[in-house]
């Protein structure tokens, strides 16, 4: 449905964001704007607030559960406090995995407990659980060499680590034993599947994520209990494991995108979209992953409208089911229309460490308003690349297949997996001035296109000229 202001709400969205011409769009003007917003950014609580608000006041946010159905009232509630304009609350349906009593146990040779989280996606094991032998493998790569059958009635456990990284690289080097490891053991006769956390941690906190159904139990061990099934399997007896989980689909559960605008002055069908996603795992409270890459996003957004109506209408978007996905092939069905609209498109997900590089469109890099954004940045110490945007985000791919314009703004990602997707993915855990200095890139960054005429994409030759 389509929320719209109330008359109250108007006079307060009209004192937020004036109707004073908008800035001009020459060198000097955007320059000065895109410092302005910078440094007011730097002293701004409003990231800081939105987070707070979210973890503390919703908690964790699994697609299909009650917490889920709280975070979109407070997703509107929020848009609406914050003086966003044209909210909208767009309903889809979507799988959801929901997670039930789980355990795991060494039996034999010397009993003791393991720490587990099951994996998005994943069987349950049958009333009492199941008990069987373990095969351990140091790789994932290991596994797959192994033949058709090699692990019927096993348990296969693949205990290859995660390197940290400021990039987060490895998390794609490794990531797929746990998103596809399940269905590739049950291939080789496994009953159930145990994978390694992909985290950077020695903590005995698991951390959880979504993986392929492959018709058996998986979960994620702690990294101290993935080096203990090592350890055992290594002294050469066998080793026999108790897995019991209970999980859950929907296979039709109810999500929703929400967004709302700072509509612009001139161009107001010219559309920028930022946001992060609402949605979250169950072990922690979802503060870095998204809590505050929607906080990035809301508060970079009303800083713009501080300096002034801008332009081109800004779009921040809360999208509802990154984690077990939906949101953009939802989200691309209900704007497809608006495609050529789009100026440009970027997602916050990376955390809430501080960005340390930045990759732009090579179209349009030498318009003055990425002239003026660039000279903003070294007082936040990030780099440009040279490169091209390659990622952009899960939440907007579905644009991005559909050529609309994107930028990857890179986080330093160094200890984001200490905490991902585990009980620790919690506010405490969040530095003010590195989500203020996030806040800070994407406000230049948004003010600056906002605020001028660039075009990020490519016209045929014959219109160049």
């Amino acid at each position: 449905m389509r929320i719209l202001p109330s008359i109250a709400l108007a006079a307060a969205l009209a004192a937020a964001v004036p109707a004073a011409a908008a800035p001009s769009s020459d060198m000097g003007d955007l320059s000065a704007g895109a410092a302005a917003v910078r440094d007011k950014a730097l002293t701004d609580s409003t990231a800081w607030d939105v987070t707070e608000s979210l973890t503390s006041e919703v908690g964790a946010r699994m697609v299909g559960s009650p917490a889920m159905t709280r975070a979109r009232d407070w997703g509107v509630a929020k848009l609406k406090a914050l003086g966003f304009e044209n909210i909208r609350v767009e309903p889809f349906a979507t799988p959801a995995w929901s997670r039930g009593p789980e355990s795991a146990e060494v039996v034999d040779p010397w009993p003791q407990k393991l720490a587990i989280l099951g994996l998005g996606g994943s069987s349950p094991t049958p009333a009492g659980g199941i008990t069987a032998p373990i095969a351990v493998f140091r790789s994932y790569q290991a596994m797959l060499d192994q033949p058709p059958g090699a692990l019927a009635g096993k348990i296969a456990v693949v205990t290859q680590a995660m390197g940290r990284t400021q990039d987060g690289s490895s998390y794609g080097a490794v990531g797929v034993q746990r998103r596809s490891g399940a269905a590739e053991a049950a291939r080789r006769g496994a009953i159930g599947y145990l994978v390694r956390s992909l985290s950077t941690d020695d903590t005995r906190l698991p951390h959880t994520g979504a993986g392929t159904p492959g018709g058996i139990p998986a979960a994620a061990l702690s990294p101290p209990d993935a080096e203990l099934l090592e350890r055992l399997a290594a002294r050469g007896q066998p080793v026999t494991v108790k897995l019991d989980m209970q999980s859950s689909v929907n296979p039709a559960a109810q999500a929703w995108n929400i967004s709302g605008e700072i509509r612009g002055g001139e161009k107001p069908d010219e559309i920028l979209i930022v946001g992060g996603h609402l949605d979250s795992w169950d072990p922690g409270t979802g503060a870095i992953d998204d809590a505050a890459g929607i906080a990035i996003a809301t508060a970079s957004a009303r800083l713009v409208a501080q300096q002034g109506r801008p332009k081109r209408t800004i779009r921040v978007v809360m999208w509802g089911s990154e984690e077990q996905g939906g949101s953009s092939g939802a989200y691309l069905a209900a704007h497809r229309d608006e495609l050529g609209k789009m100026v440009v498109a970027g997602e916050s997900d990376g955390g809430a460490g501080r960005i340390w590089s930045l990759s732009l469109p090579r179209i349009g890099a030498d318009h003055p308003a990425m002239t003026a954004f660039k000279a903003s940045l070294p007082r936040l110490n990030v780099t440009v690349s040279r490169a091209a945007p390659s990622g952009g985000g899960a939440d907007i791919s579905g644009l991005i297949a559909n050529g609309v314009p994107f930028v990857d703004f890179n986080q330093d990602m160094s200890r984001y997996f200490d905490l991902h997707h585990s009980a620790d993915d919690t506010l405490d855990k969040i530095d003010p001035a590195a989500l203020a200095q996030n806040v800070a890139v994407w406000a230049a960054f948004l003010y600056t296109v906002a605020n001028s005429d660039i075009d990020f994409r490519a016209r045929p030759a014959t219109e160049a000229k």
